[in-house]
């Protein structure tokens, strides 16, 4: 049954350059002899790098696996022949840069053997998502140009239904035939690929494009369609025809929204070179290890397409072509209106090669030097997108990205039309690209500050949560030390409330007094509450200090100046009779020992509880509180009760010689501890000399004293003790330190992740660490299994 006619739609715009088509279509297909060796970058699509999997040195198989795709935006790489791997790194890249690029390359053995292919032999038993996976496997990457990964493009959102399937055979670029020669030579293959894409999408349509311009391969891709659920559509020829979205609108009618896909319009468009591959994957299970190239140009004696292996030396095909290299003046990869100018031959081809032109001068001519705007209008009018190019420019050398984005930019195909039309030879896409490059360097940057703020404020959200939890934390601490510290206080008062005395009758004497005090009355009562004060921290300071003779001395004047300040004060204040309050009784000494004891216990069991809820890094309100509760308890110790030893005689000069000769050594060890870690270092070593020097005669001095001293020197008893092992010593500072870097190392790395900092330099810093703690770790493990062996 005859499917129904397409109605064929027209694109905005567009130009009619010369196609120079019949020089490459001449010779049919070829297939390009076996290069030398073979140069594979790891970069042949939109996306992540491939990361190797093989060494250099590695003998491989074709088909076989060199580098694994890093992401869900990436491509594998696979051997397009058998041979050995003879480097891996910078090689030369097929860009108008002419930087290098990482690749593996690979010397051929000649044999061309294949690995293990696994062929799929009925792929409509398969699920959709297998066959994806078969695809994203064989390392299939769109053929026509863009090098986007066909795996990632056909796995649609579930929101979006495709019902269109589109293959792109329009090849509308001059001079450029690879897609023209698959269509005449290979349409089963063609066909075959569609319908394996057709299982995976289930579309209603699948429409072929071809241009009016290759009567041959319309005819040869009908005749392979007769009887399949797909159409092929041809139409007028007209630059640039090929582009997907130029293509949809016209075979569709229907318009990709401004900066969207064809996915949401529920349609995908693939490469004529691609279905190919797909067919290779699944029904051969060969993976892309070659791919149909033209090469023509003037500068070749014989243009023709070549099936090539991808990593072919460029300049091999050229002169399997025969370049005739006194008149090339120009070597494009692509065509003349969207490709680049090479600047190297050396470069491979790689998946998205689909042209080599080698233009003569007079073919491919230096452009002219630009002339300013005539507003003439020509670039408006060939616009295949309904641009405004002239505001572009303007707006792309003022750098005004604003109102390029405004002015939607990014919906520009790059096809040169705008330039070829421009009276004045301004390189309008050479503007354009590099606006682009510039709007996206900036949204990358933008984005890194957003995220690199939104990770701050997380931080910052996170640490006040802690601080706030922390703060919560003491203030229930304190609480709770204020409720045990008022039983305690309630609990001293009862078990000190001593039996009850006849009181003078201070109502009455209250009563006597003037209700106002003159000034030698306040100075008075000044007086003696300051000798009261005095009283008081005397007894606090003996209570800390029990052997203090001094302060046992100040005791009792301290006590008489406080009574005779008192007695002043009631004289003056007119009641003589009422004597000063005497301090108040001693409980009995049993009591007053056990009350001292309850209190020291619980002020050590508020200490603990207080250590253990600080932990091993307390805040600064913490150490000041276990600072106050550790006084707390050294003040209660002091209190307790203690039989009083008897005194030893003391020789001052002794002690002083003692102190001498502990210092002394002090700062010897602590040279020498440092000469240790700084071996190298001229001033540690000169100190050390007068160090021993100035121990050697505190000894001295230590040993006259106690020659002298009426003290009878203390029963010594020799002990054998054991020399120091320094190689043990030096092992453990080691691992110390070592283990002291790790320590740091790690915080560093966290202090990274938290601040958005170099987390690179800093989880090197941590493995190099890791690895300096292991060492010594082990060094000092197989000194003690040595030592412990003898």
């Amino acid at each position: 049954m005859q499917a129904a006619p397409i109605r064929i739609w027209d694109i905005p715009g567009g130009i009619h350059p010369e196609e120079h088509k019949t020089e490459s279509t001449q010779r049919g297909m070829e297939a390009a002899p076996m290069p030398s060796r073979l140069i594979l970058p790891l970069q042949q699509h939109i996306g992540a790098r491939a990361e190797p999997v093989v060494q250099v040195g590695d003998t491989v198989l074709k088909g076989q696996l060199l580098a694994e795709a890093s992401g869900m935006v990436s491509c594998p790489l696979h051997a397009p022949t058998s041979g050995t791997v003879t480097a891996i790194g910078p090689a030369p890249y097929p860009h108008a840069s002419g930087l290098e690029e990482w690749a593996i390359t690979i010397e051929p053995d000649g044999k061309d053997q294949w690995t293990e292919l696994d062929p799929v032999a009925d792929y409509s038993a398969l699920e959709p998502a297998t066959l994806t996976e078969i695809i994203r496997e064989a390392g299939i990457a769109g053929l026509g140009g863009a090098g986007f990964p066909t795996a990632a493009k056909l796995r649609a959102r579930p929101e979006q239904k495709i019902h269109t399937l589109i293959i792109n055979g329009t090849e509308c670029e001059p001079y450029i035939t690879a897609d023209d020669t698959a269509m005449r030579y290979k349409s089963a293959e063609i066909v075959a690929g569609i319908e394996i894409l057709a299982h995976i999408l289930q579309p209603e349509t699948v429409l072929i494009g071809i241009e009016d311009n290759k009567p041959e391969a319309i005819e040869a891709m009908r005749a392979a369609c007769e009887g399949k659920a797909m159409q092929v559509v041809s139409f007028p020829t007209k630059y640039p025809s090929g582009g997907e979205k130029q293509l949809i609108q016209i075979l569709t009618g229907k318009e990709v929204p401004s900066g969207g896909l064809p996915a949401d319009i529920g349609m995908v468009c693939q490469n004529i070179g691609t279905m190919i591959a797909v067919h290779d994957a699944v029904l051969l299970g060969q993976p892309l290890v070659k791919r149909i190239t033209t090469l023509t140009g003037a500068a070749l004696q014989r243009p023709t397409n070549v099936e090539a292996l991808i990593g072919t030396p460029i300049h091999e095909l050229l002169a399997f072509a025969g370049l005739q290299a006194d008149k090339l003046y120009r070597l494009v990869m692509g065509g003349p209106m969207m490709g680049f100018t090479l600047q190297s031959m050396d470069a491979p081809i790689v998946k998205t090669t689909n042209c080599l032109l080698a233009g003569t001068l007079e073919e491919l001519p230096p452009p002219p030097v630009a002339q300013p705007c005539i507003r003439c209008g020509f670039c408006s009018e060939v616009c295949p997108a309904n641009l405004l190019p002239q505001q572009l420019h303007w707006f792309a050398l003022g750098k005004e990205y604003e109102q390029l984005n405004r002015l939607n930019l990014f919906d520009c195909i790059e096809c040169g039309a705008c330039s070829y039309v421009c009276p004045s030879s301004i390189p309008l896409v050479q503007y354009y690209r590099a606006s682009k490059a510039e709007i996206r360097a900036l949204d990358l940057q933008a984005h890194k500050a957003d995220h690199s703020k939104q990770r701050f404020e997380q931080r910052q959200a996170r640490l006040q949560r802690e601080a706030e939890q922390k703060e919560l934390e003491r203030q229930q601490r304190a609480e709770k030390a204020a409720r045990l510290k008022a039983a305690k206080e309630a609990e001293a008062a009862e078990a000190s409330a001593a039996p009850p005395v006849s009181a003078p009758d201070v109502e009455r004497v209250e009563a006597q007094k003037p209700s106002g005090l003159s000034p030698e009355q306040k100075q008075l009562k000044i007086a003696a509450a300051t000798a009261q004060m005095a009283l008081k921290k005397a007894q606090k300071q003996i209570a800390s200090n029990p052997d203090n003779v001094d302060l046992q001395a100040q005791i009792p004047v301290l006590e008489q100046a406080w009574k005779d300040a008192q007695a002043a004060f009631d004289a003056a204040a007119g009641d003589t009779s009422v004597k000063p309050t005497p301090p108040p009784a001693a409980a009995p000494a049993d009591d007053e020992a056990k009350r001292l004891k309850i209190e020291a216990a619980m002020a050590r069991a508020a200490l603990k509880k207080a250590e253990r809820a600080a932990g091993d890094t307390p805040t600064e309100e913490q150490e000041k509180e276990l600072y106050a509760l550790r006084e707390q308890v050294a003040v209660a110790e002091a209190r307790l009760p203690k039989d009083e030893p008897a005194k030893k005689p003391v020789d001052e000069n002794l002690k002083k010689a003692k102190v001498e000769l502990a210092m002394a050594k002090a700062e010897l060890k602590k040279a020498e501890k440092a000469l240790a870690a700084n071996p190298d270092d001229a001033e540690l070593q000169q100190s050390i000399e007068p160090l021993r020097q100035r121990q050697l005669e505190a000894l001295r001095a230590l040993e006259q004293a106690e020659a002298s001293s009426p003290i009878p020197p203390p029963e010594r008893q020799l002990v054998d003790k054991k020399p120091v092992d320094e190689t043990l010593r030096q092992l453990k500072t080691d691992m110390a330190t070592a283990k002291a870097a790790f320590k740091k190392a790690e915080r560093d790395v966290q202090d990274a992740r938290d601040d958005g900092g170099d987390i690179d330099a800093a989880e090197a810093q941590l493995l190099n660490t890791r690895e300096a703690l292991d060492k010594a770790a082990k060094a000092f493990a197989e000194y003690m299994s040595a030592k412990e062996t003898r």
